[in-house]
Parts: C-alpha cells; sequence; structure tokens
C-alpha cells in the first residue's frame, strides 16, 4: 500500500518550496529575521569544502541546508527528507537562488531606486516587495550588492526572498545591468599605479597627444574582444603599453583607469589589475 502524505501536516514553507522545485525554482529556508540558516557543527567555517565558494548550486552532502543560497535544490526528496524536517518547521519564509533558475533579479529598495529603474532600464517582470521592488531578467551574472543607491543585483551566489511570481513579461537580461556590477577602478589610488615621469620631467617624445589616445583606444579593444586567457591577455596588453610609453611621463590617471575598466568588464578584480600593473612595470624595469 502506498503511504500518502497528508498536505495539511505539511509546513507552508515546506509546501511553496515544492511548487517552487517543480517549475525548477530552487528554493531554500528562511529563518526568523529572513536570513538562511547558518552553518551546522559539520560544516563550521566552511569545513566540509566550502560549498557557498563555488559558482554553482547544490546541497550540501551534511544532513542539513547549511550554506545559504547553496542549500536552494530542486530535489524534493532532498527538500522532504528527515534530515530537513526541523528546519522546514522553524522556517518563516521561503528564498530562491536567482542564478539556479537562470535568472538575475535588480533588487529596487526604495522609490528613489524604482524611479531611475523606470528611467534607465527595460520594462520586465516586476515582483513588489515590502520596501520596493525586484525586477526580474532571463539570464545570469555575478551577484553584487550596492550597485548604485538602494539598487543591489542578485543571481549566482545570491538568494532572495520568494515574494510571489510578480507581473508582466520577463525580458532578457540587459548589457546595462551587467555594466552595474562592474566596479569602477577609482579603488585603486593613483600613487599605486602611477608610472614615474624621466627625471626632469621632459615632454613627451611620441607624434601628437592622439597618438597616445590611439594606443589606449586599441589596448581597451584587445581586452574586451578576448575570449579566452583574459589574465594573461591584460598582462601583456599592460606590458605593452607600459613598453610604449611608461618612461616619458605621458600616462596620465585617466589613461589607467580606461585600461582597469576594460580589464573588469571581462571579470578582473581591482587585485589582479593591480599586480597585472605591478609586474608590468618590474618586467620592464619601471
Amino acid at each position: 500500500m502506498t503511504q500518502t502524505t497528508d498536505i495539511r501536516r505539511v509546513p507552508a514553507p515546506l509546501r511553496t518550496a515544492l511548487g517552487l522545485a517543480a517549475a525548477g525554482v530552487p528554493p531554500l529556508p528562511l529563518r526568523a529575521g529572513k536570513v538562511p540558516f547558518g552553518n551546522c557543527r559539520t560544516c563550521t567555517k566552511n569545513a566540509c569544502g566550502g560549498r557557498p565558494n563555488m559558482k554553482t548550486p547544490g546541497p550540501c552532502t551534511c544532513p542539513a541546508p547549511c550554506h545559504g543560497w547553496a542549500a536552494a535544490t530542486t530535489d524534493p526528496n532532498v527538500l522532504n527528507s528527515p534530515a530537513w524536517a526541523r528546519v522546514w518547521r522553524e522556517a518563516v519564509a521561503v528564498a530562491y537562488h536567482p542564478g539556479g533558475a537562470g535568472l538575475t533579479v535588480v533588487d529596487l529598495d526604495n522609490t528613489a531606486a524604482i524611479a531611475w529603474a523606470r528611467d534607465t532600464l527595460p520594462a520586465t517582470r516586476i515582483v513588489r516587495t515590502t520596501r520596493g521592488e525586484h525586477w526580474l531578467y532571463q539570464g545570469v551574472m555575478q551577484g553584487a550588492n550596492a550597485v548604485r543607491p538602494g539598487v543591489d543585483i542578485k543571481s549566482t551566489m545570491a538568494y532572495a526572498r520568494w515574494l510571489g511570481a510578480g507581473t508582466g513579461t520577463i525580458t532578457a537580461l540587459p548589457a546595462i545591468v551587467r555594466a552595474l556590477a562592474v566596479k569602477a577602478p577609482t579603488a585603486v589610488r593613483p600613487a599605486t599605479i602611477r608610472v614615474p615621469a624621466l627625471t626632469g620631467g621632459g615632454a613627451c617624445p611620441h607624434r601628437t597627444p592622439a597618438y597616445l589616445d590611439r594606443g589606449i583606444a586599441m589596448a581597451e579593444q584587445r581586452i574586451t574582444e578576448a575570449s579566452s586567457a583574459v589574465h594573461a591577455t591584460v598582462y601583456r596588453t599592460f606590458l605593452a603599453v607600459l613598453s610604449t610609453h611608461g618612461r616619458c611621463g605621458c600616462l596620465t590617471d585617466t589613461h589607467t583607469a580606461r585600461l582597469f575598466t576594460a580589464a573588469q568588464a571581462k571579470g578582473e578584480t581591482v587585485r589582479h589589475c593591480t599586480d597585472a600593473w605591478a609586474n608590468a612595470h618590474t618586467a620592464l624595469g619601471l
């Protein structure tokens, strides 16, 4: 005789989670304070391998959903498992992993942020929140907080509270949203990346200032068009720029900022840009 589950005895958050999982949206439980459940003893300080440091969703191997967004799963056997039973009884709400569902959420936290989105972003599906709105786009990217006042981006390695399916037709993730997560290289102070001028501050020996501008534009293009080996391309490009312009003092903070911005648009971090720039200096004896 097949045993059936009495739906009336299933906690409401679990019912919501099972519905999401059936639709291909990986859910996770939220505890009091609307935050994910903390690490279990087995996984304290990510001793089990640090699932959240990976870029794909999935359950941890320990017996409870202990890793925030990475605990999200569409497997009903995991969601219904005895190990999760206590968690669902204590859960007060449900979240989901947008990246695991192929989505990006632009989290607008106040009326000013909503007004900005309406003026700037393509129309898409909207979910009302307590203080603002979630704008959902089809496509994934790295999540980022505080990309502008009142605006967060939740996609890979992030979670968003489930507040319903929303209204409107979902549209493709636009480039303008991706660009919000690209950090400008202003965190690197000019003193860190400035190329020393020649002793005595001689004039630039190149033909015209436009020669330098064309060189920077070509360097930006080389980085932007890199389809693989981005790290190596960034370093070689920095090396080429410095080999031509690194000894005359004509490079300015504006030029280096353009190079750093192009590299970061390809996924490089400020730390890697700084290291590549410094290594190029060393290789050229600057």
